[in-house]
């Protein structure tokens, strides 16, 4: 798992008064393995091996369009 459940759960609460289920967590867990995974690829294209916050912007961005 790679989310802080307590602080997912914490912060939709804060934000909607919803609550999350574990179904949730876990597909989001998933979502956030593969946006890494692709972070990694874009980093190791440059010739990094440091990820950084441009890669993960830059595959968001490349999502949008």
């Amino acid at each position: 798992m790679l989310v802080v459940v307590s602080k997912l759960k914490a912060y939709v609460k804060a934000r909607s008064g919803m609550s999350t289920s574990d179904g949730a967590v876990d597909v989001l867990s998933a979502h956030l393995r593969k946006l890494c995974d692709k972070a990694i690829r874009h980093a190791a294209t440059a010739g990094r091996k440091t990820i950084m916050d441009r890669d993960f912007e830059a595959i968001l961005k490349a999502d949008e369009d």
